[in-house]
Formats: C-alpha cells, structure tokens, sequence
C-alpha cells in the first residue's frame, strides 16, 4: 500500500490522501469533492476500464482485468492497461505501460509455475488499484487458465474456477485438460 509519505494510490500528497478517503467514503456529490485538489480526478480515475471494453472480467473479490488476444488491435479502444501479463511463446513487442512476460507456448503451460503464479499475485494485486489486461496470442487459453487461476485467488473453489471462467468470460477459456488440471491444482498458498 505504501509507507507514511505515500498514499494508497502511489501519490505523496496527504491531503490527496485524506481528500480521496473522504470523497470516497462520502461520495462525489458531498461538499468535500468540491474542495479536492486536482490531482485527485485524475487519482480516482485510475483503475477504470471504460464501459463496453471487451474482455472485461469482474473477478468475486471486485478486481476487475480485462483478458485479451494479442492479434486484436487495441486502436479500438479508448482506455489501455496500467499494467499488463503476457503469457506467450516469445517475448512480446515493447508496450508504453508497465508489463510483465511469462514464457507460455500455445497450448501448454508455462515454462515456470512458479514464475506464472507469482506474475498472476501481482497482477491481481495491482488489479486492486490499476487497469491491468491478461493477454496471450488468442485471448482463450492461455488467458483463459489464467483468468481461472486470478477467479481462485478472488475466492473461487478450483474445482468450480474453469466453470466460472467460461461463464464470466469466454465459453470455449481454458482450452486443454492440463490447462484446467493447472487452474485445479496450483498451490496458491505461497
């Protein structure tokens, strides 16, 4: 969350911090909201995917990521990630946002587990305050397995995280039985 000079979303303003709480808390049409400095619209702005972007998943916890295939252009869309994953075979192009790249062919599972679960926590983290976008070459399995394994971490039982998938974001998520013995099975205790 930060330490005493910073607040929760990452500025080291206090009154931004206390003026977001009490806007927040009191909501926007409080004479509070009035007195805000203007650092704060932009603050409050952050983590928000625009309304109709596709592929927007809201997680049992109230994260919300936004699962994407990389082959669709992202000039139809208003609003980029703050942070996204990309779970491919090779690295991917250079992005103006922060990233992360998790070595995953197509089909398979990652290279890593280990590697694979730690970049999904903090993707789910970051899913708290930022606009954080899962990607792979098609949007379905890769990410899909990786949609299941974030709904497991908001709270979902494994055994029920694939249905979940399908129903919350693609029908056809998490292509393969080792992908779905992987949403299953991952220890998430770490």
């Amino acid at each position: 969350m930060g330490t005493a000079s910073s607040s929760v979303f990452g500025h080291p303003c206090r009154r931004c911090h206390l003026g977001a709480f009490l806007y927040l808390r009191r909501g926007a049409g409080s004479r509070t909201s009035a007195l805000l400095p203007q650092c704060i619209a932009t603050l409050l702005s952050v983590g928000n995917w625009s309304d109709g972007t596709t592929g927007v998943v809201v997680l049992p916890d109230g994260r919300i990521v936004r699962g994407r295939g990389l082959g669709n252009d992202l000039s139809e869309e208003s609003v980029h990630p703050e942070f996204a994953l990309y779970l491919t075979a090779k690295p991917p192009e250079p992005v103006e946002w922060a990233s992360r790249w998790v070595r995953w062919p197509d089909f398979r599972l990652p290279h890593s587990s280990e590697e694979a679960l730690d970049a999904l926590k903090q993707a789910h983290d970051r899913a708290e305050f930022e606009r954080v976008e899962i990607a792979c070459d098609g949007g379905t399995g890769r990410t899909g397995t990786a949609i299941a394994i974030l709904a497991r971490m908001a709270g979902v039982p494994g055994s029920e995280a694939v249905r979940w998938t399908r129903t919350h974001y693609r029908r056809h998520a998490v292509e393969t039985p080792w992908q779905r013995r992987f949403v299953i099975s991952a220890d998430l205790a770490r």
